[in-house]
């Protein structure tokens, strides 16, 4: 039997801490995350199913900060929903449990990173790195924008200086670079 150990999409054992003086880069290697998009015919139900889940069904460049679950829209009847990792492990599973034919629930934890960057620095970082507009962004806001060549998601959360990236995690590195270098030009 082989020994494993788990690691962050960086590739570290804990999740990667980049402070700044007027921002912190923040690997969240704690999000379980699970695509549904509605099957055809079917949308009436998956609606329903999100509605009750969530609070409302993230309607387009937007997301629904609901908590544990939250989700936002990613394109016509499809929306990416995460959860914390600690409580929701199995979260594919349990949507689609909940969505049943309704929607396909793929997984999705494995295959982005996410960066949470905080700070008043936030806006002049995300400026840097992606066309997204920020300053105009409100909570819940979510854009799909290109971060460093990689295809990625920003979304403005509850707080005024906080942003939530998820890209592609096999350029885990490649994004984190990028975020660094524009921190960096910052400070």
């Amino acid at each position: 039997m082989h020994d494993l150990t788990p690691v962050t999409a960086l590739g570290f054992a804990e999740p990667r801490v980049d402070r700044f003086d007027r921002l912190t880069i923040t690997e969240n290697d704690g999000l379980a995350l699970a695509s549904v998009a509605a099957r055809m015919g079917r949308e009436t139900e998956c609606h329903a199913v999100l509605k009750n889940l969530l609070g409302a069904v993230p309607q387009v460049g937007k997301a629904v900060l609901h908590d544990p679950e939250a989700g936002f829209w990613m394109g016509p009847e499809q929306w990416m929903l995460g959860a914390p990792r600690t409580t929701h492990e199995l979260l594919a599973e349990q949507l689609g449990a909940l969505f049943g034919d309704a929607a396909s629930v793929t997984e999705q934890s494995g295959a982005w990173v996410c960066f949470d960057v905080t700070g008043p620095a936030m806006p002049d970082l995300s400026e840097r790195v992606c066309a997204v507009p920020i300053r105009r962004m409100i909570a819940g806001d979510a854009q799909r924008t290109v971060i460093h060549h990689l295809g990625c998601y920003v979304l403005r959360r509850q707080a005024q200086d906080h942003i939530r990236i998820l890209g592609p995690r096999a350029s885990a590195a490649s994004l984190h670079h990028a975020l660094l270098e524009a921190a960096e030009a910052i400070s």
